[in-house]
């Protein structure tokens, strides 16, 4: 089937649905827990946990290398793995870093793995070649060999190298993983690209900043559950009231008998929850001033996307996930 046929329907259909999926391997360990994930078209869905969350598992069911124990997979819009060899075709990986031949260019890495492709056309084997090392900025390096290439360019010809057929689904993992600065904002411009060509995007990274600053939407995973997905806005958008003031001790009193919650004092700044009532900020204000507390700056702060992590799964996260 052409890679095309298996796009999903209309805008806003979803590219990737788990239900309950569930993954218990020999001896009992329960990797994955009921999961339950919608990826929707045309997002750049940024999937994080830590360590031993469950993500690699999760990748693994969803691209058919591993079976689930119970629950169903579907990938645009097709059941998984029944129906991979219509659906894969479709699908553009990237786990676990570009495998290379370092004694071949650029250019001859793609056409080796363009020609492994029973589907591909030889006649026009040359044209998506260049076409794929034009979309990710290599044209200028294709004749080099790939054991000269940098980190950056190396991680650019394994994207390359899935995208030499059009793509429904783009699955990433950890695509930044030991690039510097400059090659991470190349990584992250050609997902932009991506997605705004229509491409669905399905990042795993541990790199939280990243993950704002790229992704549309967003899952965090820990032990094997779900905890939290959507809008990477939506998730990131509770933030905590912040005072700033020379009387903290004051100030803690008056915030808690207003009900705000987890009021904590460090030197001159006061934090804590806004009051779930939904009191006007202004009102928090005029009550501090009110009962003698200097107030040099007063807000909430956005939280961040880590913020939100750190509050769903109660830890920091590990690098290693």
């Amino acid at each position: 089937m052409p890679a095309s046929t298996a796009r999903p329907d209309p805008a806003g259909a979803a590219v990737i649905e788990t239900r309950a999926l569930t993954k218990r391997f020999r001896g009992g360990q329960l990797a994955v827990n009921q999961l339950n994930l919608t990826v929707p078209h045309g997002s750049v869905f940024g999937f994080l946990g830590p360590n031993g969350s469950g993500k690699t598992t999760t990748i693994r069911m969803l691209l058919g290398l591993i079976e689930p124990t119970s629950g169903t997979v579907r990938l645009l819009g097709r059941p998984m793995p029944r129906a991979a060899r219509a659906v894969l075709p479709g699908v553009g990986a990237l786990i676990e870093g570009p495998a290379l031949y370092g004694f071949l260019s650029g250019r001859d890495n793609l056409i080796r793995y363009d020609s492994a492709d029973p589907e591909a056309d030889p006649r026009t084997r040359r044209a998506r070649v260049d076409a794929a090392l034009d979309r990710v900025g290599l044209a200028p390096a294709a004749g080099k060999k790939a054991r000269a290439y940098s980190l950056g360019m190396k991680q650019r010809l394994g994207v390359a190298s899935a995208l030499l057929q059009p793509r429904g689904l783009l699955v990433l993992d950890e695509p930044t993983n030991g690039l510097d600065p400059q090659g991470m904002r190349e990584i992250r411009s050609l997902v932009r690209e991506l997605a705004d060509d229509g491409t669905t995007v399905f990042l795993s990274s541990h790199l939280l900043d990243e993950i704002e600053q790229v992704c549309t939407h967003a899952a965090v995973m820990a032990r094997g559950r779900l905890l939290a997905q959507g809008p990477v806005g939506e998730l990131a958008t509770r933030g905590r009231l912040a005072v700033s003031t020379p009387d903290p001790g004051e100030a803690v009193r008056v915030l808690t008998e207003l009900g705000v919650s987890g009021v904590t004092a460090t030197g001159d700044r006061v934090t804590g929850e806004p009051p779930a009532d939904g009191t006007d900020l202004a009102d928090l204000n005029a009550a501090l001033v009110r009962g003698g507390v200097r107030v040099r700056s007063f807000g909430v702060e956005r939280a961040s996307l880590e913020d939100a992590f750190v509050a769903l799964t109660g830890e920091g996260f590990d690098v290693a996930g």
